[in-house]
């Protein structure tokens, strides 16, 4: 009993200092945690909600009235019978709400509705993450306004009728694609899959900024290790896309690529290979998270969300306190997921310090055992959300950079570049000697090796007027050498590119349109594609080379492979049937990118302990033993969904406009010229 009274002693301790050191959390960005410069993202608006006040209420009646689905008006969280928590309401009105803001006001389904639709996907096996689907509520929309005596498709009608009106649209969606190429030109993609039963498949892939549309799968099983097999299938690709459609071939960085992409480039100069820039950078990442100091913050965080998720009733206080929000955010890759987890982590520290500090939590059975005392002096501790937050600046950066690198809503060309430096920026920032800084640059130089003399990103900052107008001095001029590499690969006609050299004067002295009060505010306010379409009338030749330029991506396509039928596309058939499987697979998987990144995901919630998400997050969520259950812990029933995945915490800041403009330190260019220098070096005692 002493020791029990002891423990209820430390913690009462904890929470008045925890208290004392955030009497001014009204301004969160003033305390020693929050950084002066807010550019990483951090959150200084979310509030420190005082201890919830414990009531008691009817589970059939609350503030809010009366509702027939059982939950609450303002939170959308079922209220339960007896004595539970309310959170309180926002005590700063200053602060961004932690609140689902849903698009427009859809009517909610009816039971009947759900579970109709629910039996459905249970029966076939469908996952709960098809309803993110952007065709699931159309769907539903186009069956409501048939009426009552609607009939679905039958399964001829599926295989036939409605999967040949399928491959129309898709082949008018993908005309409209391959009509821009000739303006815009176009990247190539190629993206490896393994099946996990033996079989391997290279998947290709046509990028511009209208869309990316899937072009053919071939199974190199047999041939896994064969660079010969595989550039025979680039050129083969080439010549079926244009050879004058095509500036670059962006595969991942294995040898086998490496080997078959220059030999490609060897048979056709005009064209670039380009190693997979988001695969670099996700390296990066992974490097980073492998240096001690920063391996044992992670470990820390990990051991304090791996706490909270083995426990029902710790998950749904901790949604309680934040509003919904999860503490794990999920990425593309488990990289990403780490250091996004480690920033939503701090972004909700406070509403987390207020939970562990609660009576709730001190009266609970298990706040009482050892490990929830480490989680207790972790989230407690200055020192540690103060390291949290020094990394998050080490890497947000670089977070930005994958971002940008993977949207399909812009093509990234003529930000790659200014994206790296940033990131370098950032780091020598951050670190205080020379020593600490080129620990990490050194990381990021040997990954991104391939790609620091690449012309063809050199040519997209170059030719991002953002960007261009802000350079200062003769430390970037190795940069122009650069760009004009790539000006004579990609333009292989001497009557043009004289032209072209002849037109880069006008853009290197603002004059003409370029000068325009118009064209300058423009800068910032226009993609690099659009401000040459509008501004670069007076020089053609530069224009539609910039345009063709800047308008390919740097990064491969992230896409789900599970729900496509690549195993059976590749299997001996009736060959009608093998035609009518390749049909199938080529609506599915352009219907799939058609809408890749175009729909509005912030609103859109996931489970992040959802087995779909689990190869991301296992680390956050899962414990590192496998533990028998516990007949004394709620299960998944009592589980509270997630809400707010999605929610703003605090003013979003664009990927594009944090890369700012300015770009004065040479020490960083200098950096990447003695790498250039390195390799010439390298490559003239080889000769």
């Amino acid at each position: 009993m002493l020791e029990s009274l002891n423990g209820v002693a430390v913690r009462k301790r904890k929470k008045q200092k925890l208290a004392e050191e955030m009497s001014g959390f009204d301004n969160p960005g003033t305390s020693g945690v929050e950084v002066a410069n807010n550019s990483c993202g951090l959150n200084s608006d979310i509030v420190l909600l005082p201890v919830p006040e414990m009531i008691e209420h009817d589970g059939d009646v609350d503030g809010d009235g009366d509702r027939e689905d059982g939950m609450s008006g303002k939170t959308g969280i079922r209220k339960k019978k007896g004595r539970v928590r309310k959170a309180p309401d926002v005590v700063n009105s200053n602060a961004a709400p932690l609140a689902v803001f849903p698009a427009g006001n859809p009517k909610k389904a009816s039971n009947v509705v759900n579970m109709a639709i629910g039996r459905f996907f249970f029966d076939v096996g469908l996952p709960a993450d098809a309803v993110n689907s952007a065709y699931f509520q159309p769907m539903i929309d186009a069956i409501a306004s048939q009426g009552a005596e609607v009939v679905g498709p039958s399964y001829n009608d599926l295989r036939n009728m409605v999967l040949k009106n399928a491959i129309h649209e898709v082949r008018y969606d993908v005309d409209q694609c391959t009509t821009a190429w000739g303006k815009t030109g176009c990247s190539i993609l190629v993206d490896e899959w393994n099946s996990g039963k033996g079989k391997t498949f290279v998947n290709f892939f046509a990028y511009c900024p209208e869309g990316t549309v899937f072009l053919r799968s071939a199974d190199i099983s047999r041939a896994i290790d064969s660079a010969d097999v595989l550039y025979e299938l680039l050129k083969e690709i080439v010549e079926q896309v244009g050879l004058r459609n095509v500036l670059q071939v962006v595969t991942t960085s294995e040898d086998r690529y490496v080997i078959a992409g220059k030999r490609l480039t060897d048979t056709y100069p005009s064209i670039f290979w380009t190693p997979c820039a988001g695969q670099c950078i996700d390296w990066i990442l992974q490097d980073i998270g492998e240096l001690p100091r920063v391996k044992m913050i992670l470990d820390q965080a990990r051991s304090i969300s791996r706490y909270i998720y083995s426990n029902t009733a710790v998950i749904n206080m901790m949604r309680r306190y934040t509003f919904g929000v999860d503490l794990v955010d999920p990425g593309t890759t488990r990289s990403a997921t780490n250091f996004m987890t480690l920033k939503r982590m701090v972004n909700i520290r406070h509403n987390l310090q207020s939970m562990v500090t609660s009576e709730e939590w001190m009266e609970s059975s298990y706040s009482k055992d050892q490990e929830a005392f480490v989680v207790l002096d972790s989230i407690s501790s200055q020192s540690f959300w103060s390291s949290c937050t020094s990394i998050i600046r080490l890497t947000d950066p670089l977070l930005r950079l994958l971002r940008i690198v993977k949207s399909q809503k812009m093509p990234a060309m003529g930000y790659v570049f200014a994206g790296l430096y940033r990131a370098k920026e950032a780091i020598k920032k951050e670190l205080d000697t020379k020593e600490e800084y080129l620990v990490y640059w050194s990381i990021i130089d040997r990954r991104w090796e391939q790609l620091q003399r690449h012309p063809l990103h050199a040519a997209g900052f170059y030719l991002n007027p953002k960007f261009f107008y802000s350079l200062e001095g003769d430390g970037h001029l190795h940069i122009r050498s650069l760009v004009y590499d790539c000006i004579e690969k990609l333009v292989p006609e001497l009557n043009v590119l004289d032209k072209i050299m002849k037109e880069t004067a006008s853009y290197h002295s603002g004059a003409g349109d370029f000068g325009r009060k118009m064209a300058i505010r423009a800068r910032e306010t226009l993609l690099p594609t659009e401000w040459w379409m509008t501004y670069g009338g007076g020089c053609p030749n530069l224009a539609r080379l910039a345009i063709r330029i800047l308008s390919q991506t740097c990064s491969l396509t992230q896409h789900k492979l599970d729900k496509i039928p690549l195993e059976r596309l590749h299997e001996r058939k009736n060959w009608l049937e093998q035609k009518r499987i390749s049909d199938l697979v080529y609506v599915q998987y352009n219907m799939s990118l058609k809408h890749m990144g175009l729909g509005d995901r912030q609103h859109e919630v996931v489970d992040t302990i959802s087995y779909e998400h689990i190869d991301l997050v296992e680390d956050w969520v899962m414990e590192k033993e496998f533990c028998s259950e516990d007949p004394a812990k709620k299960g998944w029933m009592d589980l509270d969904p997630p809400i707010g995945n999605a929610v703003h915490l605090g003013p979003q800041i664009d990927d594009v406009q944090a890369l700012g403009a300015g770009f004065d330190d040479f020490e960083i260019f200098d950096a990447v010229k003695d790498n250039e220098e390195e390799t010439a070096d390298k490559n003239t005692g080889n000769d």
